[in-house]
């Protein structure tokens, strides 16, 4: 990993715009995808409005002059492959699964943004506010999240580990 800090990141997916607007330093952000602005897919449409919006299009991409470019794993492998070969570096996540993996992707990221205390901040409160949770007695409610294509999420999701962390048994 370089130790040379990105000051024009691009993200080109909707977890690490997310994670990019809650970590990156003030004008270190460009850009973030049009899903950011969609209020049925993102949690953070107000802030997403500070930035421009790039439709994941390598071409577009490359007109922005990104020094980093953030990607997830089920980003086209095409865009992610031309960007590369074209000299950008870039930073693929997977899709998190559960509290550990959005721990590791918040610290990940703040490696990459040379924002490691912030990010250490975020974890500390996800952590406070998990542990709150824990301390709360169960509901002994039964929850069922739908996703997309209209399938509930079962065991082994981030679904399933925010249910059980709010106390929720997962009917699926």
């Amino acid at each position: 990993m370089s130790t040379d800090v990105p000051s024009r990141v691009v993200s080109i997916n909707l977890c690490t715009d997310q994670l990019a607007m809650l970590v990156a330093n003030e004008g270190q952000l460009h850009s973030v995808s049009h899903l950011a602005s969609d209020p049925h897919s993102s949690a953070m449409v107000e802030e997403a409005r500070a930035f421009a919006v790039n439709h994941g299009l390598a071409e577009e991409i490359f007109l922005m002059r990104p020094d980093l470019v953030l990607a997830g794993t089920y980003t086209a492998r095409a865009t992610v492959d031309l960007l590369r070969r074209l000299g950008f570096r870039v930073e693929q996540f997977a899709p998190a699964n559960d509290f550990d993996d959005i721990r590791e992707h918040i610290a990940r990221i703040g490696a990459l943004l040379g924002r490691e205390e912030k990010a250490a901040e975020l974890v500390a409160e996800l952590d406070d506010g998990l542990a709150k949770l824990a301390a709360a007695p169960p509901s002994g409610k039964i929850a069922v999240s739908y996703s997309s294509n209209s399938y509930v999420t079962g065991a082994g999701t981030l679904s399933d580990s925010v249910m059980k962390a709010a106390g929720l048994a997962n009917m699926a």
